[in-house]
């Protein structure tokens, strides 16, 4: 911790952590080793999730979103829909079998965010892969880095399998070390 963000805490002004989109374009390569060594393939689906916000200018923003969506879905023939959930949290949902768009149109939205200062409303991504059963690998912009999430029915997950993918994946995936920011994600949109 830095002089800064010690000053900070002791104030009770942290900020938020920016999100961080450097380490976002990882999955287009690891996919490859997903598909042929894990026999996991992409569902065609991907999401953005990011928290409410509260501000007059989020309305220009959303509107600017869904026309760089709507331009973005013409030119590369994805689908695209905004959700809110019932914590009010958005989502951005995408549906594109060609995998490289899902990927870019991620970027953009997060990006848009960024640029207009809502960075730090950025919580993840989510990617849907398919095999034995349903892997969400998930992108948490304020760390910069994936973990696999694996739901199983009511509240539980597969943890045993989560680990094992963490091990297989660790080498081309920038993996978040701490497990406990393995965060859960029930009722993903996807």
């Amino acid at each position: 911790m830095g002089f800064r963000d010690a000053l900070d805490a002791l104030l009770g002004t942290t900020r938020l952590p920016e999100a961080d989109t450097d380490r976002l374009f990882a999955i287009s390569t690891a996919t490859v080793t997903m598909q042929t060594s894990l026999d996991m393939k992409p569902s065609g689906k991907a999401a953005l999730c990011f928290k409410p916000i509260e501000s007059s200018r989020y309305e220009a923003v959303r509107t600017e979103i869904e026309e760089l969506l709507q331009y973005s879905c013409k030119e590369t023939g994805s689908t695209c829909r905004l959700e809110t959930d019932t914590y009010r949290f958005t989502w951005v949902i995408l549906e594109d079998p060609d995998f490289e768009d899902l990927v870019a149109g991620i970027h953009l939205v997060s990006q848009t965010l960024i640029e207009r200062s809502f960075g730090t409303y950025l919580l993840c991504a989510v990617y849907a892969f398919d095999g034995t059963e349903r892997v969400y690998w998930i992108y948490n912009f304020k760390q910069g880095s994936y973990y696999p999430f694996i739901p199983r029915t009511g509240t539980t997950r597969d943890t045993a399998y989560e680990f094992r993918l963490r091990s297989l994946m660790e080498r081309e995936l920038p993996i978040e070390k701490e497990v406990e920011r393995w965060y859960p994600l029930w009722g993903i949109p996807l």
